[in-house]
């Protein structure tokens, strides 16, 4: 049986404060992309208490997603956003998630964004990478960005770091690893930035910035 609204409310408030949480419960943060960065960053920001989370994604779940993306194996052929909402319900039953199954493009991100105050960038294209980077700071005026590169292979978990770019840009991940070459996404690696991610998104709701 799910606990009340009231107890999770106060199970969070008990956990982090009251004023942490009302920043927290008070924010709407967007995730774009649902693959192994953007289900785990969900997951994480489901938990700490983030009151609305827009889930972005066209696609759909497959198998080769299962090793590192927040879906289970009954799920593989339905819409990524729809299904990890069905997941987040089972974790945050009273957060407030608005999935979208829809392509993010040049021409649609502003509009899709507007009611961000921050947004994450989990793509694995690099063009659709620059895309979201380059509409939310020129069209989002008032929106962080969280974003990530590079996160393949057996590499020292110690390389995956966070830097802020510019004022409200922030980029995490070791910035050299590429999927395409060697071994590919393991989950270890990829959960760590999305940790990074998810991380820097409660820092920059709480008022706690990057030098």
């Amino acid at each position: 049986m799910f606990p009340s609204e009231k107890e999770w409310t106060d199970a969070l408030i008990a956990r982090h404060g009251a004023a942490l949480h009302g920043r927290f419960s008070a924010a709407t943060v967007a995730v774009c992309g649902l693959g192994g960065l953007g289900s785990n960053v969900a997951v994480a920001l489901a938990r700490a208490g983030v009151g609305t989370l827009l889930l972005i994604d066209f696609d759909r779940v497959d198998l080769s997603n299962l090793h590192r993306q927040q879906y289970k194996a009954e799920q593989i052929g339905r819409r990524k956003a729809e299904a990890l909402a069905e997941n987040l319900r089972e974790i945050a039953p009273y957060a407030a998630l608005r999935p979208l199954a829809e392509r993010i493009t040049e021409e649609n991100a502003a509009r899709l964004l507007k009611d961000a105050d921050v947004v994450c960038e989990a793509f694995d294209d690099a063009a659709a990478k620059a895309m979201l980077v380059n509409a939310v700071l020129e069209r989002l005026p008032r929106a962080y960005l969280v974003a990530a590169s590079g996160m393949a292979g057996l590499g020292t978990p110690n390389s995956i770091r966070t830097r802020r770019i510019t004022e409200r840009f922030y980029l995490c991940g070791d910035e050299r690893s590429d999927a395409a070459e060697g071994l590919g996404l393991l989950a270890p690696r990829v959960m760590l930035c999305a940790a990074h991610q998810a991380q820097t998104v409660l820092r920059i709701l709480a008022g706690e910035y990057e030098v």
